[in-house]
């Protein structure tokens, strides 16, 4: 069996990363790294003491240690961070992945990565983006609906069925990023993991297809009120820096134009998951976040 970890740097309420801890342990990966983007972060005290989980605060002496000072951007830290990790991992496989991403394994992760090729370095997990859906019970992270990124010409109809008058604004078909997250294959020399894929000796590695096994649940915009809460970081540093479409839209809209949007976009209607189902684009989960804490922390009433 291949052997994998999994490392992000993390910035979140402590629920949501004992939420992440806890669901990912359920996968057996070797080890999770979990970098502290404050140091003072409240979460690194309810992690520390979980098995399987390195908790790293990324103060002064760790950026000391990085490259002498801490970047400015979010993104930069990140990639840091993974790079770091990839260079001491001790595992076959590497996952650089969020907070607020969960991945979903059709069959045994290690079995997954122990059937890619040799030749391949990375192995792509696509995402899909999970809907705001009123009736599901809060779980922390909270939804049911995940809708697979409507990217490219192969979609385009997709997008003008599913999107309607907002199609234009999303060329990508997602509100985050269409590509996905990556496994690095450890032990390559000068292969530099970044946040959507790597570059080795200085030339990007081609993306590839992505796992037919694997999917990547991203909880990028599935609570609205986090979400319009999140907006104006996104606009102006965020994930919608790269999408000037959406980002001019945004930008100018009022409150009422943006809750419209929303409702559309990101709501898992009736009308909404029909249309998805007859394409096969949406899938189905439920991840039972809270059970699981409770069952990492020794609540056995908690499964």
């Amino acid at each position: 069996m291949a052997s994998w970890a999994i490392v992000a740097t993390v910035n979140a309420p402590v629920d949501q990363v004992l939420a992440f801890v806890a669901h990912h342990l359920t996968l057996h990966p070797a080890r999770i790294r979990l970098y502290f983007d404050d140091p003072a972060d409240p979460a690194l005290t309810a992690i520390r003491p979980i098995a399987g989980v390195e908790a790293i605060a990324c103060d002064l002496d760790h950026w000391q240690g990085q490259n002498g000072h801490r970047p400015d951007r979010h993104q930069e830290r990140q990639s840091m961070n993974a790079q770091a990790c990839y260079c001491d991992a001790r595992e076959d496989w590497l996952l650089h992945i969020d907070v607020d991403e969960f991945l979903l394994p059709d069959r045994p992760v290690a079995e997954i990565l122990r059937a890619v090729p040799r030749r391949r370095p990375i192995l792509r997990v696509a995402p899909f983006e999970a809907l705001h859906d009123p009736a599901v019970a809060d779980d922390i992270f909270t939804a049911r609906h995940f809708r697979q990124a409507l990217a490219g010409p192969a979609h385009a109809e997709a997008r003008a069925a599913v999107f309607g008058r907002y199609a234009e604004l999303l060329p990508a078909g997602v509100l985050s990023h269409a590509i996905g997250k990556c496994f690095f294959r450890t032990g390559i020399a000068d292969l530099r993991p970044w946040l959507h894929g790597a570059r080795l000796n200085g030339e990007r590695v081609p993306q590839g297809p992505a796992s037919a096994d694997l999917a990547l649940l991203h909880f990028h915009a599935q609570d609205p009120v986090a979400w319009r809460a999140r907006l104006p970081f996104r606009l102006a540093r965020g994930a919608y820096v790269l999408k000037p479409e959406l980002q001019t839209f945004l930008a100018a809209a009022d409150g009422a134009t943006i809750d419209a949007f929303y409702h559309h976009v990101q709501t898992a209607t009736l009308e909404a998951l029909a249309l998805l189902r007859d394409r096969g684009l949406v899938i189905e989960a439920t991840l039972n976040l809270r059970a699981k804490i409770a069952k990492m922390n020794g609540d056995t009433d908690g499964q």
